[in-house]
């Protein structure tokens, strides 16, 4: 029998006896009034309507667009929306805010952030970028009713009630997250939200989204007051002297000069106890980290926060001295677990490696335990790699942990071939090798194993349920050659503002890598100079903005571009030759820390044969489940597949995807997240697939479910965009049939 077919039907599911019903049974879950349906991020509904016996007679209830796609299909749609008092809230691709009637569909409002903005209202692909949710706040009375979300660096407060800023909260209607980061003058400007934060009583807590690039903003948390837009508190993920974490910082200055350690995908609230649980990302920049020697505190860390002051209360550190790009990837979940006959209030974070680490939320002791395990330290010269890395013992990894030669594609004796020389071609293959010119293996990818769409966990029996995507990358490092004195034509200087800020995402040679990153050589037949350089400044989808480059940066990155495309330059640039600095004439050179970075890389590289299938045997992406009381790993079944497979007899493969589940006491757990563009809900004791229904455009987001004149719905956004899909701006709304 094939692996994949293994994978499917190895698994028959009894729950553990451990699985007891947990003291939070049905309390609180009924609704999706927040961002992963509560502020515990647990992504578990009570509803029960829909069930295992009913779910096949599944329908469409209602669709709503915002008509907003780009045409180009590059924009997405990841938003996970919330339902309060009937209505509706959720975002659009290009990020307009709306309110709907939940039970029909029907637009109440809709708020459009390009009107608030003067410098890039002109700009049509200004607003083409990510929002994942939104946050509702009312004070105690109900008059005064407020929608918080992020467009770009603003979060702005809008009236629940008709959509319209509320003028007396910060700037006329928002807060810029780029400001107030006790550092603004020292820093890249990037610092946008696409998660959205969380509210504890009156204030907003916020994380953000910042340049990867060694001068990215650093990713410090913060508390705004909910009505005036006020700061109430900062806590500095680069400890400043002084506070909690600053003596583990060999460099006493890091504070004053690197960036990240931000909180981009979400955070969860023990409401009762006031702590706040807040997962960051690493330190920039990724892959090399010679400038950031020691262990880089709090990067890669689960923070307990005391959700009124931001007071430091304990962290874990999952990874140490990051060099892979392995930010933990979404908000934790919090569970009540029984264990040996105690029982344990848990946060359980999901990681890219696919691990789940648990810890006692007061007290942060791991409830598993966690074992330093020795990794491979022969990096770049000038680095320091960490010696070991925290491997929990359970739970068990719910994505696999080794790709070797035996785990090449076969689905060809042709393919198998192919990919095994480039298989071959990729030196070191262990978890944890250092970036190297010879090239390593990320396994999982960097988009993991577990992503921002986060995972679910059944509050009754303490089982999480996690969205995988299997597939191989490989990083190869390359040099960054001396710096070169004197001036340079506009050319050179083109060439070396591409090298430095677009190279690793599009390549040495402006091909891009697939449809997550765009080849660059038709951009003169796609954009003018006007337009191109708006795109430069503001960003586009994923791509951030480039604000702080000068006027001369600008100018002539435009004319590299352009020229480039129209065939002027020819071949750009070799491996060797790649981010060599130029000058132009008269220009100023500024010294960054970006100076202090010898190498980069050359690509995000998917391993993906010629018909762009992952290079890797199947299952490519998968569901699992696993009991968070006994640690271990219940069933793993594909989510999706290639049609053009199944026909040939191929069991369902999965595909690459992205977004997360959500699991009901009906028994069932619904999610999107494949390439193939289904909508499915699997039986949460075995895995077996239940229901499925084709949408328009995949569904790239976390489905919400709630309930509205006694009605219950399951809705999604269909963006795609994503991963080679068409874009789309629907939204679907499935209920059973009224009888």
């Amino acid at each position: 029998m094939r692996p994949a077919a293994l994978l499917i039907f190895f698994f028959t599911i009894v729950f553990s006896p451990s699985c007891k019903q947990a003291s939070t049974t049905g309390a609180g879950y009924s609704g999706w009034a927040a961002y992963a349906g509560t502020k515990d991020g647990s992504r578990y509904s009570s509803n029960e309507q829909i069930n295992t016996e009913n779910v096949p007679s599944l329908q469409l209830a209602w669709t709503y667009s915002s008509k907003d796609r780009d045409t180009g299909n590059r924009s997405q749609n990841q938003c996970n929306p919330i339902v309060v008092d009937g209505i509706l809230y959720g975002t659009s691709p290009r990020l307009k805010l709306f309110a709907l009637n939940a039970a029909t569909g029907e637009q109440k409002w809709i708020f459009d952030p390009a009107t608030e903005d003067s410098v890039s209202s002109g700009d049509p692909y200004a607003y083409f970028k990510v929002n994942r949710g939104v946050m509702y706040w009312q004070d105690k009375s109900g008059r005064d009713k407020r929608i918080f979300y992020s467009a770009g660096a603003r979060t702005f407060a809008i009236n629940a009630d008709d959509g319209k800023p509320i003028r007396s909260f910060g700037n006329n209607g928002f807060i810029d997250l780029s400001e107030q980061l006790d550092r603004e003058a020292t820093t890249n400007p990037f610092v946008v939200a696409t998660t959205p934060g969380i509210i504890y009583q009156d204030i907003m807590i916020m994380g953000s989204r910042v340049a990867e690039s060694a001068d990215g903003a650093p990713g410090h948390i913060r508390a705004y007051d909910v009505r005036t837009g006020a700061r109430k508190w900062i806590f500095h993920t680069i400890p400043h002297p002084g506070e909690a974490g600053y003596d583990d910082w060999p460099d006493k200055d890091a504070w004053k000069k690197l960036g990240g350690a931000n909180n981009w995908a979400g955070m969860s609230l023990d409401e009762k106890r006031g702590i706040l649980f807040v997962p960051t990302g690493s330190i920039s920049g990724d892959f090399y980290g010679g400038f950031r020697k020691g262990s880089n505190l709090f990067g890669n860390s689960l923070i307990a926060l005391e959700a009124a002051t931001g007071k430091y209360l304990w962290h874990f550190q999952t990874v140490h001295h990051d060099l892979w790009d392995r930010d933990l990837p979404a908000n934790p979940n919090l569970v009540t677990l029984h264990m040996d006959g105690k029982t344990i209030d848990a946060v359980a974070q999901i990681t890219k490696h696919g691990y789940i680490f648990i810890f006692d939320r007061v007290s942060g002791k791991p409830v598993f335990p966690v074992e330093e395990k020795p990794v491979p330290i022969n990096g770049l010269p000038g680095e320091e790699a960490w010696p070991t890395q925290p491997i929990p013992t359970l739970p068990e990894p719910f994505a696999r942990q080794q790709f070797t030669e035996a785990d090449v594609s076969d689905l060809t004796p042709g393919v198998h071939q192919d990919m095994l020389e480039k298989f071959r071609k990729v030196k070191h293959g262990v978890m944890f090798h250092p970036p190297s010119k010879e090239g390593s293996w990320i396994f999982p990818g960097f988009d993991g194993g577990g992503e921002w769409g986060g995972a679910a966990v059944d509050q009754e029996t303490g089982i999480m349920y996690v969205h995988s995507t299997e597939l191989p990358w490989s990083l190869t490092m390359i040099d960054i050659p001396e710096k070169k004195t004197g001036n340079g034509s506009t050319k050179e200087a083109g060439q070396t503002v591409y090298n430095k800020y677009c190279l690793s995402c599009h390549g040495a040679d402006m091909k891009g890598n697939g449809s997550s990153y765009p080849s660059l050589l038709e951009t003169g037949k796609k954009y003018n100079e006007t337009t191109l350089r708006r795109i430069i400044e503001n960003g586009k989808n994923m791509m951030p903005g480039f604000r702080q480059l000068t006027d001369d940066e600008k100018k002539s990155l435009s004319a590299f571009l352009l020229n480039s495309a129209a065939g002027e330059t020819g071949p750009v640039i070799t491996a060797a030759e790649a981010r060599e600095p130029a000058t132009a004439a008269g220009s100023v050179v500024t010294k960054s820390i970006l100076d202090e970075v010898p190498y980069t890389m050359t690509g995000y590289n998917r391993f993906l044969d010629k018909n762009g299938y992952p290079g890797i045997k199947p299952p490519w992406g998968t569901l699992n489940a696993v009991d968070l009381n006994s640690g271990k790993l219940l069933w793993k079944v594909p989510v999706g597949e290639y049609r053009e497979l199944t026909e040939r007899g191929i069991p369902p493969t999965g595909t690459e995807g992205y977004g997360g589940p959500l699991v009901t006491r009906g028994g069932l757990v619904f999610i999107a997240a494949s390439k193939d563009a289904k909508f499915r809900a699997f039986d949460k004791k075995t895995g077996k697939v239940l229901w499925e229904t084709e949408l328009p455009v995949p569904g790239y987001a976390t489905p919400a479910t709630y309930e509205v004149d006694g009605v219950q719905y399951v809705v999604i956004a269909c963006g795609g965009g994503k991963i080679g899909s068409k874009s789309g701006d629907q939204w679907l709304a499935f209920a059973l049939p009224k009888h």
